[in-house]
């Protein structure tokens, strides 16, 4: 007897519609879709979120010499004219960096090699304006501190009735 469920699909394809499911629902906080899709995305994303909440505090900050261009009022760069050729002008600034220890850096691998890109599940259609989202640091900064005094049930399954032309069970799959 298996211990998956297979789904209808073969094993790769199975793998990247579960990955799919599982980017898609940390990116927007909760998804549609059908009850067994939903049981087999949670087994992906509550380690994720157990092993986010572990590792949320294991780094070190650290002070950096960086250069950032030196800009105007309207937030445009400067630009002076060398040897007749316009060169941007820097300013040395001290930055603020977290630096991962090497159990969260292992963490962040991994939930690397589970979730695709968000950059790929973006609107085509659309400019570009805004800049992609880096879901691993969404995990660390944003819904780690927010489960990190639970133990675990990180995902709610609500049932909103069946669907019409196959009479499949939906759900409105959601983090908690």
């Amino acid at each position: 007897m298996s211990t998956v469920r297979k789904l209808g699909r073969t094993t790769s394809q199975r793998k990247a519609m579960l990955r799919s499911l599982a980017t898609q629902l940390l990116l927007h906080g909760k998804i549609k879709t059908t009850e067994t899709r939903a049981k087999e995305t949670k087994k992906i994303v509550e380690p994720l979120i157990a092993l986010a909440c572990k590792e949320a505090d294991n780094y070190e900050t650290i002070t950096v010499k960086a250069k950032a261009p030196k800009k105007d009022k309207d937030g445009n760069r400067i630009k002076e004219e060398v040897n007749g050729r316009k060169k941007t002008v820097y300013d040395i600034v001290d930055k603020t960096i977290k630096k991962d220890k090497p159990s969260r850096l292992f963490a962040r691998r991994k939930i690397l090699s589970v979730l695709y890109p968000a950059s790929d599940f973006e609107n085509p259609k659309k400019k570009k304006t805004k800049k992609s989202i880096d879901l691993v640091a969404k995990l660390f900064d944003e819904y780690a501190p927010k489960y990190k005094d639970r133990k675990g049930g990180y995902t709610r399954i609500v049932k909103i009735g069946q669907r019409v032309g196959d009479q499949a069970m939906e759900v409105l799959f959601e983090l908690v």
